[in-house]
């Protein structure tokens, strides 16, 4: 049985300029990490607005996916602006990021206690919030390529009874389609892990990372004609991707304030890097109940893990 209630969904919107890299190692598409700040960004404008609900989990499905670098050959570049002389005449020292835009649909898990009438009036404040917001460093901005109709946010009550709830996101599968939602693969990380270990001992996690994360040709040959043909090696099904899923403690926690040019000096501070994981793309049509696409925060303050979770794998493997 699904625990989230509601949802609140708002479709095909398009994301100009957003940060295409993810991560240290990783670009592509917008670390998770960026639609979970942008959900706790958009609960606190709710509020401002005297509209108090609590958002909790945030899938995305993408659409569409158009990066902003040059196209052909195996080595690519972004494609980067000229950006404006300082006040000596000379380029501005500026890194500037990698951009892309995207088509995707948000999917929050919502909770509020309201009436049909304020569900739905909720549904279209929270669409005219995040109109004027960033997501993923990206403006949102008119999507010409869909019409009207598809674009209103809605709020849907999912049902107790788990028929008519199982009926309920078929439908909102069907809406979602063409797309593919990212989910969380931990278990492909373990698992091939494991496979490495069994033929060499000093195999490690990153091993089994860095192969899932290539493309990895392999040579053929028959005995009976000799004929070579190579192939890519594909250990499990499906479109994996290497993604970032957080931050690991690199250093103890400081005091507030103690850590000179520290963004926050109300907050105490810790010196973290990424931590990274499997995801696989998925279509919408894959998946069995909300939970397959929505991430949440999961952090182990005790391990110095401040990381974020999907619970696909889970129920997969529980299923």
């Amino acid at each position: 049985m699904s625990d989230v209630k509601n949802l609140l969904v708002l479709p095909r919107l398009r994301v100009q300029n957003a940060n295409a890299i993810s991560s240290p190692m990783t670009w592509g598409f917008p670390a998770m990490s960026a639609f979970v700040g942008m959900m706790q960004a958009l609960e606190r404008k709710l509020a401002a607005a005297d509209i108090n609900v609590s958002l909790e989990r945030v899938g995305v499905v993408c659409h569409d996916v158009e990066a902003q670098a040059t196209e052909g050959g195996y080595t690519r570049a972004f494609h980067l602006t000229r950006n404006p002389v300082d006040k000596t005449g000379g380029t501005a020292s500026i890194v500037e990021e990698g951009r892309m835009h995207l088509d995707i649909t948000l999917i929050f898990a919502i909770d509020a206690k309201a009436s049909d009438e304020q569900r739905q009036h909720i549904a279209q404040q929270a669409g005219n919030i995040v109109a004027g917001m960033r997501i993923a460093g990206g403006s949102v901005m008119p999507n010409s390529r869909v019409s009207p109709d598809r674009q209103h946010p809605v709020w849907i009550a999912l049902d107790d009874d788990s028929s008519e709830r199982e009926k309920q996101f078929k439908r909102l599968k069907r809406r979602w389609l063409p797309g593919f939602a990212l989910v969380l693969r931990d278990d492909r990380l373990a698992e091939h892990t494991e496979t490495l270990q069994a033929k060499d001992e000093n195999a490690t996690a990153l091993d089994a990372w860095l192969d899932l994360s290539r493309l990895n040709h392999e040579c053929h040959v028959d005995s009976e004609s000799e004929q070579v043909r190579w192939e890519v090696r594909r250990p499990y099904p499906g479109w994996l991707v290497p993604i970032p899923v957080g931050y690991g403690a690199i250093s103890e926690q400081f005091e507030p304030g103690s850590v000179a040019n520290a963004r926050d000096t109300q907050l105490p501070f810790r010196f973290v890097e990424s931590i990274y994981s499997i995801g696989q793309w998925m279509s919408p049509h894959r998946l069995t109940c909300p939970e397959d696409l929505l991430w949440y925060v999961d952090n182990d303050l005790d391990a110095g893990l401040y990381r974020l979770n999907n619970d696909y794998a889970q129920r997969a493997h529980s299923a």
